[in-house]
């Protein structure tokens, strides 16, 4: 019984210890994101990322379009640093399977002060050697129906 109760606790702490390490994968992602710090960024990310945005397209119909990654970090870098902007991350899921995790992460996006859009974001890892890092970025985007807006 004390074996199996050591097990227990040591796969336990296992499993929290890599939970918050796709945590801090995700969080370095948007501080760098936040600091526009293109190096940070790329740190944490497969230099092959694949992203996507799930929403609505002029017409009204629900679409995926992929992203290029280098827009993001255009993005970043050419915001006028009088100009704010904050991905507010409302929470975590994080799931884990040998070296391929799941982190999803509800948000919120703020532009100059202003309530832009919410959504969620869905981090796809990949751990190669001793090393998690995000290979996938898929987002929804909307403006309404955002129950979890702050004021």
């Amino acid at each position: 019984m004390k074996n199996f109760c050591f097990l227990m606790t040591l796969l336990s702490v296992t499993l929290v210890s890599a939970q918050i390490e796709e945590e801090v994968k995700v969080e370095t992602f948007f501080y760098a994101f936040h600091d526009k710090n293109e190096f940070a960024i790329k740190r944490v990310v497969s230099p092959d990322i694949l992203m996507q945005t799930v929403g609505l397209n002029t017409l009204g119909k629900m679409t995926v379009r992929n992203n290029n990654f280098n827009d993001l970090i255009n993005f970043m870098i050419t915001t006028p640093d009088s100009i704010s902007f904050q991905e507010k991350i409302l929470d975590y899921k994080i799931l884990i399977d040998g070296g391929m995790a799941h982190v999803w992460a509800p948000y919120e996006f703020w532009y100059n002060g202003e309530f832009s859009h919410c959504g969620v974001n869905s981090f796809q890892l990949f751990k190669e050697e001793d090393t998690w890092e995000i290979i996938y970025l898929i987002d929804s985007r909307r403006k309404e129906d955002c129950n979890h807006v702050s004021e």
